[in-house]
């Protein structure tokens, strides 16, 4: 990851068990096409598709973090950003 995104040949390069690919997906179509931020239920559909194997794997993790990281937190509601890091800290997100 270089810069706060994934480049195509990274992208390209996912493992075919990660949902990291739809990961990205989501947070395109869903959270970045609209206002730039995380609701409760995208973080709830976000997690739904990083667990769907019971497991967040290392290219599920970055893409979480790139996400995380490119949100507006100053939009979001502190119980929500409360959330997101109790996410983050109980599956080493960094």
């Amino acid at each position: 990851m270089h810069g706060g995104g994934l480049n195509q040949s990274e992208v390209c390069a996912m493992t075919p068990t990660s949902k990291a690919k739809q990961l990205i997906g989501y947070s395109f179509l869903v959270i970045f096409a609209n206002d730039d931020t995380i609701s409760e239920e995208e973080l709830h559909m976000l997690e739904k598709l990083a667990l769907e194997d019971h497991v967040i794997d290392d290219e599920e993790r970055e893409v979480l973090a790139s996400i995380f990281k490119r949100a507006n937190h100053e939009k979001m509601a502190e119980q929500l950003l409360q959330e997101i890091d109790s996410f983050k800290k109980e599956y080493e997100i960094p």
